[in-house]
C-alpha cells in the first residue's frame, strides 16, 4: 500500500539507481572528492557503496543530497 509522497523528491528512487547515476555524472573519483568515504576512494563498487549507505545513515544523507544537486533534477 504505497502512499503518495508529492514532497519527496527521492519517492520512487533507489539508492542503487541513485548511485548510478552520481557515477555516471561525477565518476568515482569527483564522487570520492565531494563525500569523502572509503567506500567510494579505495576500490570503488556499486555493491560495496550500497552496502556501506545501507548501513550509514548520515552518509546516505549526504548523497541523496548530492544526488537532488545534479541539474536533471532542477527542471523536475
Amino acid at each position: 500500500m504505497s502512499k503518495s509522497q508529492p514532497n519527496n523528491p527521492l519517492h520512487g528512487i533507489t539508492l542503487e539507481q541513485l548511485l548510478h547515476e552520481l557515477v555516471a555524472f561525477h565518476g568515482w573519483p569527483a564522487l570520492g572528492q565531494r563525500i569523502d568515504i572509503r567506500c567510494f576512494t579505495h576500490d570503488p563498487s556499486i555493491p560495496s557503496s550500497l552496502k556501506f549507505l545501507r548501513r550509514t545513515p548520515w552518509a546516505r544523507a549526504q548523497v541523496e543530497a548530492l544526488y537532488l544537486d545534479l541539474p536533471q533534477h532542477v527542471a523536475k
